[in-house]
């Protein structure tokens, strides 16, 4: 099993702890740093400046959202990234929600899933340098009765193949994932749950596809924090994870809380969905599970983090992304320490 980590959003407070944390993650063997993006800072720039300033880890996005851009334009991004990084950029999309896609970018959200394997197909067929032809019930390229052509790329990317990932949560998602990508990537996985939560779907896709499970990477992203007190550790993460079952998206569309209650969390998740909702922030925080969030970070010693990274590796997963937790740049830096040191111990590495 693999190591990632994940920068999360720019803009944060943390922008300079960030890159030397992903100075540090490449000088220690990591192997992707993932940036994502969402209405404020966007992945491709700060991907390029990560890109410039390490030398051996691969960079990836997590995500480039979907409605933020024509799948041509995508392609382009791609391949220049891949170019400027000498081969080390790995593509990851998702359609993000219905509040940012008709809120921030005007595009409605319908059919995410036909949507998506249209857009995958197009910056597919735009980066192996083809003609750009396309007939689908999204994208039509050239449009009819213009002067638009079939263009091709004038690039040539690193690679022939630029592996392309999609975040996916739910059952259909996931089981397109595995047909149509090189990789899913996971948020609040728990590995007690993995199996049939994101794996099964995976891997009905995968054999839809004639493939099996060989080559696709199940890469889900875990918080990390390292010390001997695990409730205040767990504590440290109540916020974010209340701010994702609770707040991200609408009462009848939370794609994070669908997941808890698939994990058995059906009375907790409504609990913290009611409260974020209604503006109570801290007791929705109050109301998430101490054990949702055990099972969904890598808490404690190193010892019980290795533990942890054997269940996952047992469960399914190929690349443990970490988001390494703390107040200072030397606190994220032992968290990410430790995440090397638990690999070895778990006998991963």
């Amino acid at each position: 099993m693999r190591l990632g980590i994940n920068l999360g959003y720019w803009g944060m407070g943390m922008d300079g702890d960030n890159l030397a944390v992903a100075k540090e993650a490449d000088r220690l063997g990591y192997d992707v740093c993932w940036a994502a993006e969402a209405y404020g800072s966007d992945a491709p720039t700060i991907l390029s400046w990560v890109a410039a300033q390490t030398e051996r880890i691969d960079v990836g996005s997590a995500i480039l959202q979907i409605p933020a851009r024509q799948p041509a334009m995508t392609a382009m991004t791609a391949a220049t990234l891949d170019s400027l990084s000498g081969g080390r950029f790995r593509l990851g999309l998702g359609v993000s929600g219905p509040q940012v896609s008709e809120g921030w970018y005007g595009v409605k959200f319908d059919k995410p899933l036909a949507r998506t394997r249209e857009y995958v197909e197009i910056v597919r067929k735009a980066m192996s340098r083809e003609r750009l032809t396309y007939d689908g019930d999204h994208w039509t390229l050239p449009l009819p009765g213009g002067p638009g052509k079939p263009l091709k790329l004038t690039v040539h990317p690193e690679r022939e193949h630029i592996p392309v990932y999609i975040a996916a949560i739910g059952p259909k998602n996931l089981e397109q994932t595995g047909e149509i990508a090189d990789g899913a990537l996971l948020i609040f996985p728990s590995a007690e749950h993995l199996a049939e939560t994101a794996i099964a779907p995976i891997r009905a896709g995968r054999e839809k596809a004639g493939l099996t499970m060989d080559g696709f990477d199940v890469c889900p992203t875990l918080p990390i924090a390292v010390g001997d007190d695990v409730t205040g550790l767990a504590d440290f993460f109540r916020p974010y994870t209340a701010l994702y079952i609770g707040g991200m998206g609408s009462a009848r569309q939370n794609f994070y809380n669908q997941l808890a209650q698939r994990m058995g969390y059906e009375k907790a998740a409504a609990e913290i969905q009611e409260k974020y909702l209604a503006g109570d922030k801290n007791g929705a925080a109050a109301a998430v599970p101490h054990q949702l969030i055990d099972q969904t970070s890598l808490l404690g010693s190193v010892d019980r983090i290795a533990d942890r990274m054997q269940a996952y590796a047992a469960a399914g997963v190929t690349t443990l992304t970490l988001s390494p937790a703390g107040f200072t740049l030397e606190e994220r830096v032992t968290a990410l320490r430790a995440g090397t040191e638990a690999l070895e111990r778990a006998g991963l590495a």
